[in-house]
């Protein structure tokens, strides 16, 4: 069932319809991961058009054992799956339980037709949205993104996987999909974006704005979502409430000490208006472990990411007495409260380039996002990331 939304023209977004009964691909054998690194690999050698010239989308269909058996290239991403979908109606090839590789990120529209040709795994080399990884949750489908360096990000259908014991011990568990109850997204869209030169929040992103784009996400994943502003005839356009500090001049801290404290949930999970990639399986993982008396904060390999935690409403008078002391950092207010660590290796799990602590601060920033989103480059490793901002 296709739905048009806002987006840049004739934006559509798709639903199965699976006429009373579940959608589910057939039942096949699990996949090796190196069934899967061996199609890209062969994608990328089949790729001629896109090695000549460039902005060009590939994808390709293989079986179980890594070996290609269709393969197509377009302008389009989407069009690139319909080739392949005829030429194995024309060839007389069934593509249910086979494996579909893509240079393009995965939409709805790309979840929406392989499950109707019963695709077991979708792999691609950038990433997927949240409501596709949504529809390859129902309708049985394996999903994966970033599959670069032998690696890959796991969204959907874990199971479907063929992995040592070892690394199936770390892989996420499925989560449930659905609203979080109990918890409030909260967007931070302070600052005076010195380094970028004007406001972050509104620069021009996938059809709307960059914090349309995280609020979007946020309604996904809660029922109340706040954004914290000194500004808001801004954001008028959001549907959603707005709030200023209760502490002006007292930067991030003082606006995670405001949604907390407008917010009608026990605890809220906040984050800053510039960081694109947030990945729906991590941010259903730290809510549910959400504690209303303090703090759940992921680390990084860079460290704790304050701007992407879970805060209870039990930690507000700690944040208080931080603030009236003068103290601005977030970890200030950590020694008066309860504090729960999220490992690297668990947030790995699920984010294993650890992506969602990516941030966008200058115009250099924002343009190499620019050209990742177009596939025209990758994102720089955490790493690397954490020396560029030293």
């Amino acid at each position: 069932k296709p739905v048009l939304t806002s987006g840049c023209g004739t934006g559509i977004t798709f639903t199965l319809e699976t006429g009373g009964r579940e959608a589910a691909v057939a039942p096949v054998p699990a996949v090796a991961p190196e069934a899967v690194f061996r199609l890209m690999e062969e994608l990328a050698r089949q790729a001629d058009n896109y090695r000549n010239h460039g902005g060009i989308h590939s994808a390709a269909v293989g079986d179980g054992e890594g070996n290609l058996l269709l393969c197509a290239e377009d302008i389009g991403r989407h069009n690139t799956l319909d080739r392949i979908a005829g030429e194995a109606l024309l060839k007389g090839i069934d593509l249910a339980g086979r494996i579909l590789v893509t240079s393009g990120r995965v939409s709805t529209e790309m979840a929406s037709k392989c499950a109707r040709l019963g695709i077991a795994l979708v792999a691609s080399r950038t990433s997927a949205t949240d409501m596709a990884a949504t529809l390859c949750h129902e309708a049985g489908i394996c999903l994966l993104g970033y599959v670069r360096g032998g690696k890959f990000t796991v969204y959907t259908h874990s199971d479907r996987l063929l992995v040592p014991e070892q690394a199936a011990a770390s892989l996420p568990a499925q989560v449930p999909r659905g609203r979080i109850p109990g918890v409030t997204g909260v967007i931070l869209a302070g600052g005076q974006s010195s380094r970028m030169g004007s406001n972050k929040a509104l620069l021009p992103y996938r059809g709307g704005r960059f914090i349309e784009s995280i609020h979007r996400q946020l309604s996904e994943y809660f029922d109340e979502v706040i954004v914290v502003t000194n500004t808001p005839e801004q954001y008028e356009f959001l549907p959603c409430r707005k709030v200023t500090d209760i502490h002006e001049g007292m930067g991030a801290l003082a606006g995670i000490h405001a949604g907390l404290h407008h917010s009608s949930n026990p605890a809220a999970f906040v984050v800053a208006c510039d960081m694109p990639y947030l990945n729906g399986g991590l941010i259903r993982h730290l809510a549910s472990m959400a504690d209303p008396g303090g703090v759940l904060i992921p680390e990084s390999p860079t460290g704790l990411e304050p701007l992407h935690a879970v805060y209870g409403k039990g930690c507000l008078a700690a944040i208080e007495a931080t603030l009236l002391s003068g103290q601005r950092r977030i970890v200030s207010f950590f020694g008066r409260t309860n504090v729960n660590r999220v490992n690297v290796t668990q947030v790995a799990a699920f984010d294993p380039e650890f992506n969602s602590f990516r941030n966008i601060n200058t115009p250099t920033d924002y343009y190499r996002l620019r050209e990742i989103e177009r596939g025209e480059a990758q994102p720089a490793p955490a790493d690397e990331r954490a020396e560029a901002s030293a």
